[in-house]
């Protein structure tokens, strides 16, 4: 069986620097075209000119014959003036600015701490210049439960936010929870929108402890209850446009996934769309897999579909154990394990 799709997009997508730049990038390069790259490098990327740098550097790595386009975003900070959002609209490559709560995440210590009280006349101009911001939705006080963060922050920042400014396009990455879901779902279509990971589909918190820790598994926001799973599986296979691709994926060297105090971040680039077909496959939505794959993020974001199609062949594979660079291996998704369909390029 084969399945012909328009050609997909990663709508939130790590593909860090220097030798991880040019290991991982080809796996996203030779299934989408197009990402959304997430700025939190160090140091991170707050400004056009950095996020033009960037730009050249993955262009320089990526293989020869790609035709795959990085879209930037920048790093939202406490000092991010409106004067800098305007030149990111200007420059034709930034399409977004990106929110870290400071602490939630990898590299994100230099995010937000105060969001209302220093970020408003950025924000103001994002909506000027109808520029989206993209949320990493979790609160960080220390005393607030892991599983209860992307809650809190729903009730005590993002509703308040689009209360104070309804035009703001906001997409909520990576969603974790029911809550999150009917958040969304609760919006005006084309104002906020939600990317979803293979891992919170597939998922749920039991993978993390499952024949003893598994590091691989461990991400942030973190892995959840088996009932959000499943309400974040029924969201995308609903047909609805609120939900688009975002894998996250986010390649650490293997010795600091496995670790004393290992890095968050599961790597998914060469196995998402396989991935992605899995779920859609279970559910019995082949149907609405294109759409959620390959429309919805361009629509949200105004840009035009792609024009180019892949293919997709069910057959079993099995997932490389490791793939091995010069400077150590990085391990995938599901790795050793054998899936159903796979990408013909």
């Amino acid at each position: 069986m084969e399945l012909t799709i328009t050609q997909p997009d990663d709508w939130h997508l790590h593909l860090r620097d220097s030798d991880l730049l040019q290991a991982v990038v080809p796996h996203s390069a030779s299934t989408f075209k197009r990402a959304i790259v997430m700025p939190n490098l160090k140091p991170p990327v707050t400004t056009t000119a950095a996020a033009i740098t960037y730009r050249e550097s993955i262009m320089k790595a990526l293989p020869s014959g790609t035709s795959f386009d990085p879209l930037m975003t920048l790093y939202l900070t406490d000092k991010t003036q409106p004067d800098e959002i305007r030149l990111a609209r200007e420059s034709g490559v930034v399409y977004a600015v990106k929110l870290y709560p400071a602490g939630a995440t990898t590299n994100s210590q230099d995010g937000v701490t105060d969001l209302f009280g220093k970020c408003l006349p950025a924000l103001e101009e994002m909506v000027r210049q109808n520029m989206p911001l993209l949320v990493h939705g979790e609160v960080t006080d220390p005393s607030i439960d892991v599983f209860d963060r992307e809650k809190i922050f729903i009730d005590t920042v993002l509703q308040p936010l689009i209360q104070r400014l309804p035009q703001l396009k906001v997409v909520m990455e990576h969603i974790t929870t029911m809550d999150a879901v009917n958040f969304v779902e609760s919006c005006k279509e084309g104002s906020v929108g939600a990317t979803v990971t293979p891992q919170h589909l597939l998922l749920n918190r039991n993978a993390l402890f499952q024949g003893g820790l598994q590091p691989h598994n461990y991400c942030l926001p973190v892995l959840k209850r088996e009932m959000h799973r499943e309400a974040i599986v029924k969201a995308v296979t609903s047909g609805s446009k609120k939900f688009f691709l975002g894998t996250d994926s986010a390649p650490h060297e293997r010795s600091r996934k496995e670790s004393s105090c290992g890095c968050a971040g599961i790597y998914s680039a060469p196995v998402a769309l396989s991935l992605y077909a899995k779920v859609f496959d279970e559910a019995g939505a082949l149907d609405k897999l294109e759409a959620f794959t390959s429309f919805n993020g361009p629509d949200f974001y105004g840009l035009p579909r792609n024009s180019s199609k892949i293919t997709l062949k069910k057959y079993p594979w099995k997932v490389p154990d490791v793939f091995s660079f010069s400077f150590g291996e990085i391990v995938p998704m599901f790795a050793g394990e054998t899936l159903q369909w796979q990408p013909l390029n």
